[in-house]
């Protein structure tokens, strides 16, 4: 008789507080269907709410989805390695709640949230005290690779091409306007792109054509992060994205090409319009394809990224000249993002990147649990 294999219990965590709340949880719904066809998995939902809560279950979904303040019932994970597993709790005592049958051991944690407290290292921190492996980078490849500034510091100190940028405190914008100001001009010509250091889906991105508008973007930019980034910009270009997938050998998938509806790729242009296209495979050049693909597993490496990231290129028509411009470490991953549609353009489908994705997380922990954590010192002198 056939020994019945033990199904890999997967938790999905989506939602969460940042501007990419509802991006998140349509990328989470696309990934819980994929995964729950797979007799492999157990798939079990683990929502954030915008206020923080955490909730679990088969109604987690819905109650995001419906924008539920009052929730039925609460959960936490704690940062115990030893438990391993979400806890119900009492609303107001935090207690175990009585009674309540608790979830079994997570063997993995699929993190689906965008910017924030999800894409930036937060998560990542709380799943390293518990032990549990997820998928995707670990706390400092997460962390850099949310901050724009930081990202481009270390580009340039890798020798990887770049757009010249400027930076500076939100405070100092908020304190002395004229002196940003003055700062940006100098340094950079119009248009500019304003970006809040820390954020994605384009969220509090501007592209400024003269100096009303680049105080309009600042202004904005400043309501999401302590830091904001102006970027210079480049006419006649091509917005070039590639996949990585892979730990310490990564691999780059072909790279397709984004054509926005607006100006530039804003959150309404890769969300609510509808009519952004992509070109996958991007018409360029053998030579250019080769080179943007190179890059992209330079970038990875560079921040020390695991598991999966998108990375996005500006590309100079008729010259073909390559500047990096971010990586993303937790993608949009609907069935029609970019990041799944480009490997599925290079023979991957979107149910085996799951399955290679949540094989990365597994081989990724084992390798991480062989380490040391102790040290034996030759006296007790501590005592």
């Amino acid at each position: 008789m056939s020994k019945i294999k033990k199904k890999i219990k997967v938790g999905v965590i989506f939602g969460g507080q940042s501007g990419e709340h509802e991006v998140s949880i349509v990328s989470a719904q696309s990934v819980m269907s994929a995964l729950a066809k797979n007799r492999r998995y157990e798939v079990i939902p683990i929502g954030i709410t915008k206020d923080g809560r955490w909730i679990a279950g088969r109604q987690a979904l819905s109650l995001l989805k419906a924008g539920a303040n009052k929730l039925p019932f609460k959960f936490i994970l704690p940062p115990d390695p030893t438990e391993k597993r979400l806890v119900r709790v009492e609303e107001k005592s935090l207690k175990p709640a009585r009674g309540k049958i608790q979830f079994q051991e997570l063997d993995v944690i699929f993190p689906v949230l965008h910017g924030t407290l999800g894409e930036d290292g937060a998560i990542q921190g709380m799943l390293e005290l518990a032990n549990i492996p997820y998928v995707g980078s670990g706390v400092l490849g997460s962390a850099v690779g949310m901050d724009k500034i930081i990202q481009k510091q270390l580009f340039k100190q890798a020798g990887l091409p770049i757009v010249d940028y400027v930076w500076f405190l939100t405070k100092l914008w908020q304190k002395n306007q004229p002196v940003v100001i003055k700062q940006i001009e100098t340094a950079l010509t119009y248009p500019v792109f304003t970006k809040p250091a820390n954020s994605g889906s384009s969220v509090g991105i501007g592209k400024c054509h003269n100096r009303r508008e680049l105080i309009l973007g600042l202004k904005d930019a400043s309501l999401y992060d302590r830091k904001i980034l102006v970027e210079q910009g480049i006419d006649s270009i091509q917005e070039i994205e590639v996949a990585v997938l892979g730990n310490d050998l990564p691999q780059a998938s072909v790279p397709g090409e984004i054509i926005a509806s607006n100006e530039f790729y804003d959150y309404d242009a890769k969300y609510v319009d509808g009519k952004s296209r992509a070109i996958i495979p991007a018409k360029l050049p053998v030579q250019a394809s080769q080179a943007i693909r190179q890059t992209a597993l330079a970038a990875f490496k560079t921040l020390d990224l695991a598991g999966l990231a998108r990375v996005d290129f500006f590309v100079k028509k008729g010259s073909f000249k390559i500047y990096l411009n971010e990586v993303n470490t937790i993608p949009g991953f609907t069935t029609i993002s970019m990041y799944p549609k480009l490997w599925q353009a290079s023979g991957l489908s979107y149910a085996k990147l799951l399955d290679r994705l949540i094989q990365l997380a597994l081989t990724r922990q084992k390798e991480k649990n062989k380490l040391s954590t102790s040290y034996q010192p030759k006296a007790d002198w501590y005592r």
